[in-house]
C-alpha cells in the first residue's frame, strides 16, 4: 500500500480542546496564518501559545469536518512576548498565574523564559516572588521542558508518552543520558517497554548485539511475555534456548547473562525434581508467599463447628433432600478442617452442598464473604445462594499505585473483618489474585474454594486450581455424581462425555443440547445468523441481546468473533438516525450495541440509579451502549446495575463487540442459550477444554454448528493447557519444622 505524504504546517496553540492524560491524546487549535485549524495527535505538555511545526495529513470527521492530524511535531519556544505571555498565564509551569506572567514579561521582555530557567536569582527581583520560589518555578521549568526533550527523544523510536513520564520519575533529569548509556533500562519491571522497541533504539546507537545487558533484557522479557501465556517461570533450558532464538547470540551467552541476573536476584532459580526453573522476583514471592501462608493455615486451622451431623440433619429434614455422601464430605471439611477445595462440573450438586456450608456457618454466627472474579460470576453466585457476592477486586477494595498497577487496601494490615471467605470460579482466578485474597485473610477464617478444574485456567499467570489440588495438602472434595434431575440435560450430559474423552451425543432432536451438521463455513455463518437473530427469538422469545451468546473458538476467520460481529450487530442493531454511533481505533459503536470491557481498568467511573457511585470494570464485564455524545466526547454503557462513563480513547482500547465472544472471554458468564461454530481450524484453538467450557456456558439451550468430525478431533485432544508454576512444588517441598 503506498505511504501517504507528509504534509506540513506550523502555527501556534491557541486553545486546547480536549486532552487524555494517560495517553496525552490531544485536540489542538492552532493559530496558522489567519486560519484557526483543529489539530488531533499525540501532544505531550502542550501549553497555550507555544509555536508547533507539524507533520501530518489532512482527515475529515463526520462531526467535528476537516482535521489536520499530526503524525509528527517539532515546537518552539515562544518567542515575542505575546507568544510568551500566552504560553506562562496558561499554568503550563506550575507557580505562575496570570498576575505573575504579567510580572516576568514587564521585567524581562524576550528574555523571561531564559530568565525564568536559567537565573532564577534574577526572577527573585520581582515583587512577590522569593527565592525560594524563583528557584522553584525554575525547576519546574527545567522539569517540564526536561520531560518533553524526553518525550520527543523517545517518542521517535516508538515509546509511547506515559512510558517516557515513567522514564522520567526513575532517572530525572539524567533520563536521556541514562537511557543512552543503556537502552534496556527501559524493559525494567517499573517502566516495561516492549523489548523490540528498546532494540531500536539500542541499534540507532549502534549498541553490541552480544552485550551483557542486552542478553539480560532479552531474558527478563521473554519471562514476562510468557506470563501471557499463564507460566509463572519457565525451564531454564527451554528459556535460554527461546532467548538466544530471539536475541541472535549463541546460547552460552544466554548462559551466562541468566548467571548474572540469579546472582543479582533479578530473577530466582529453584531446582525442581533435578531441573531448574526461572521465576521474575514478583511471580516467585507470590506463590512462595501463598505457599507458605496455605501450610499456616493448615497447621493453625480455624474453630471446628460443633455438631456437624446434627446441622447437615436438620438442613436434609427441612428442606426434604438427601446429601450424597461426597456432598457430607464437603461439608464436614469445610467446617471441621475450615479449608475446602469443593470442584466438580455441572449438574453435580456443587450450589447445593456450597449453600449448604454458607448456611450453617451464618447459623452458628459467622460472618461469611461470597466472592468470585468477575461482576457476572459473582451477581450468579449472589442469585444460586440468597447471599450478597462482589467480585474479589471490590472486597479485597481495589485501589492503584503510581503506575496504574493495582494494589489492595485490605492485606495483613488491614484484614477482611469476617470469618469465612468462599470463592467461586477458582479456575479464572491468577497467582497474583489468590496471594491477594489470602494476605487479606484475618487469623482463624476459614477459606472455601470453588472451581471445576476441567474449564480453561486463568487469563493471568499461575495455575492455583491445578496446583492446590496436585499438591495433595489442600482438601480437597471433587463431586462425581451427575443427580437425577440434571441427567435429563443433554447439556450436562454431554459435557461430562467430553471430559471423560467421550464423544458427545450429537443426533438427539427434544432436548437442550442439538448439533447441526454444516460442510461449509459460509454455511455455518449464514445458519449462526439465522439462529441468532431470527429462529431462536422466534421459537423462544429470546432476546438476540441479552439471552443468546455466539461463542467461537477464535477471533480470526470466516467462523472467528471478528467476522461475525460485524455480521451480527448489522442484522440486531442496523444503523438508524435515532442511534448516534461513533467510530474510534476501527470499531463502530452504536447506541444498543452489545460490548464486553476486555482488560480491567479500576478508574474508569460508574454510577447506580441509587445515586451511589464507583470506579472499576473488569475483564469480561458485559454491557450495552446507552449513549454516544460526540460533543463531550463520551459515551455511556450499561453493565449490569452500573452505568460506566468511557471517553473515546477508553473505549477505543478496552471495548469490543460481543454479539460474539471467545470461549476464552466466556468463563464466568452463564447464557440462556449459546451457539458455537465447530469447524476444523487453528489446532491451538481444537482441544478438550476449550469445548467444554463453551458448553457448560450454556443454562437452557446449546447449539453447535458444523462438523461433527471437528467435534470429535477437540474431544480428543485432552492438551490441557500446560503451565509452568511453582505452588505446588512449593507446597509439597520438605520445611526446616
Amino acid at each position: 500500500m503506498e505511504k501517504k505524504e507528509l504534509l506540513e504546517m506550523e502555527g501556534s496553540v491557541e486553545n486546547i480542546v480536549y486532552h487524555n492524560d494517560s495517553n496525552q491524546y490531544t485536540v489542538l487549535e492552532i493559530s496558522s496564518g489567519d486560519e484557526l485549524v483543529t489539530v488531533v495527535g499525540t501532544f505531550p505538555y502542550i501549553s497555550v501559545g507555544e509555536k508547533l511545526h507539524l507533520f501530518g495529513t489532512w482527515t475529515s470527521h463526520a462531526t467535528f469536518g476537516q482535521q489536520f492530524k499530526a503524525e509528527a511535531f517539532e515546537r518552539a519556544r515562544p518567542e515575542d512576548t505575546s507568544a510568551m505571555l500566552k504560553y506562562l498565564s496558561s499554568g503550563a509551569i506550575k507557580g505562575i498565574g496570570m498576575a505573575t506572567a504579567g510580572k516576568i514579561i514587564a521585567a524581562f521582555g524576550d528574555e523571561s523564559i531564559a530568565v525564568i530557567e536559567n537565573d532564577p536569582e534574577r526572577l527573585a527581583t520581582i515583587k512577590g516572588i522569593t527565592l525560594k520560589k524563583a528557584r522553584e518555578i525554575s525547576e519546574e521549568m527545567q522539569r517540564v521542558n526536561g520531560i518533553r526533550d524526553l518525550m520527543a527523544f523517545l517518542g521517535s523510536f516508538g515509546v509511547r508518552p506515559e512510558d517516557a513520564v515513567k522514564v522520567w520519575k526513575e532517572y530525572g533529569t539524567d533520563s536521556v543520558a541514562c537511557i543512552q548509556e543503556d537502552p534496556y533500562r527501559l524493559c525494567s519491571d517499573k517502566i516495561a517497554v516492549e523489548f523490540a522497541v528498546a532494540d531500536k533504539l539500542a541499534e540507532s546507537m549502534e549498541y553490541d548485539r552480544a552485550d551483557q545487558e542486552r542478553v539480560k533484557a532479552g531474558i527478563v522479557y521473554v519471562l514476562r511475555h510468557n506470563l501471557n501465556n499463564g507460566h509463572t517461570c519457565l525451564p531454564a533450558d527451554k528459556l535460554c534456548l527461546a532467548a538466544a532464538s530471539m536475541l541472535g547470540v549463541p546460547l552460552e551467552d544466554v548462559q551466562l547473562a541468566l548467571l548474572s541476573l540469579c546472582q543479582s536476584f533479578d530473577a530466582v532459580c529453584e531446582n525442581f525434581d533435578g531441573r531448574d526453573f526461572i521465576f521474575l522476583p514478583k511471580q516467585h514471592r507470590s506463590e512462595v508467599y501463598s505457599a507458605d501462608r496455605i501450610r499456616m493455615m493448615l497447621k493453625y486451622p480455624p474453630q471446628s463447628i460443633v455438631g456437624i451431623e446434627q446441622e447437615i440433619e436438620e438442613i436434609e429434614r427441612t428442606e426434604g433432600i438427601r446429601y450424597a455422601e461426597r456432598q457430607k464430605e464437603a461439608i464436614r471439611a469445610a467446617l471441621d478442617k475450615g479449608l475446602l477445595i469443593l470442584t466438580g462440573g455441572p449438574g453435580t450438586g456443587k450450589t447445593t452442598t456450597l449453600n449448604a456450608i454458607i448456611r450453617i456457618l451464618m447459623q452458628k454466627g459467622e460472618e461469611v464473604f461470597l466472592a468470585a472474579p468477575t461482576g457476572r460470576a459473582a451477581k450468579r453466585m449472589s442469585e444460586l445462594t440468597g447471599v450478597e457476592a462482589k467480585t474479589i477486586h471490590r472486597m479485597l477494595q481495589v485501589d492503584w499505585d503510581e503506575n496504574d498497577n493495582p494494589v489492595f487496601q485490605r492485606n495483613e494490615r488491614n484484614p477482611l473483618e469476617c470469618d469465612a471467605v468462599v470463592i467461586d470460579e477458582l479456575s479464572m482466578v491468577d497467582a497474583y489474585v489468590f496471594e491477594s485474597v489470602l494476605r487479606a485473610l484475618p487469623v482463624g477464617c476459614r477459606l472455601i474454594l470453588v472451581g471445576d478444574n476441567d474449564q480453561l485456567p486463568s487469563v493471568g499467570a499461575g495455575n492455583v486450581i491445578g496446583d492446590l489440588i496436585a499438591s495433595g495438602v489442600f482438601p480437597t472434595v471433587q463431586l462425581k455424581e451427575i443427580f437425577r434431575q440434571s441427567m435429563e440435560s443433554l447439556i450436562v450430559t454431554n459435557a461430562h462425555r467430553i471430559v471423560n474423552g467421550d464423544m458427545p451425543v450429537l443426533n438427539v432432536r427434544d432436548n437442550d443440547f442439538f448439533f447441526m451438521p454444516m460442510d461449509d463455513p459460509r454455511a455455518v455463518s449464514d445458519t449462526i445468523l439465522s439462529l441468532a437473530t431470527t429462529r431462536l427469538p422466534n421459537r423462544y422469545g429470546y432476546s438476540p441481546v441479552t439471552d443468546i451468546q455466539v461463542l467461537c473458538p477464535g477471533r480470526k476467520g470466516e467462523l472467528g468473533t471478528i467476522e461475525l460481529n460485524k455480521k451480527l450487530r448489522e442484522l440486531i442493531n442496523p444503523q438508524a438516525k435515532n442511534k448516534p454511533q461513533i467510530t474510534v481505533g476501527g470499531t463502530t459503536f452504536r447506541v444498543g450495541d452489545k460490548v464486553m470491557q476486555i482488560k480491567n481498568d479500576y478508574d474508569l467511573p460508574w454510577s447506580r440509579p441509587d445515586g451511589s457511585v464507583g470506579e472499576g470494570v473488569y475483564n469480561g464485564d458485559m454491557g450495552i451502549v446507552t449513549d454516544v455524545d460526540k460533543a463531550a466526547g463520551c459515551m455511556r454503557v450499561q453493565v449490569d446495575d452500573r452505568e460506566v462513563l468511557y471517553d473515546f480513547e477508553h473505549a477505543a482500547a478496552e471495548l469490543e463487540l460481543a454479539y460474539a465472544v471467545t470461549v476464552h472471554k466466556s468463563q464466568g458468564n452463564e447464557f440462556t442459550a449459546v451457539i458455537i461454530p465447530v469447524f476444523p481450524g487453528i489446532p491451538q484453538l481444537s482441544y478438550r477444554n476449550l469445548l467444554y467450557t463453551g458448553i457448560t456456558r450454556a443454562k437452557k439451550l446449546l447449539i453447535l454448528v458444523g462438523r461433527s468430525s471437528a467435534v470429535a478431533d477437540m474431544v480428543a485432544n485432552d492438551r490441557k493447557t500446560r503451565r509452568f508454576s511453582g505452588l505446588a512444588r512449593f507446597l509439597t517441598e520438605e520445611t526446616d519444622e
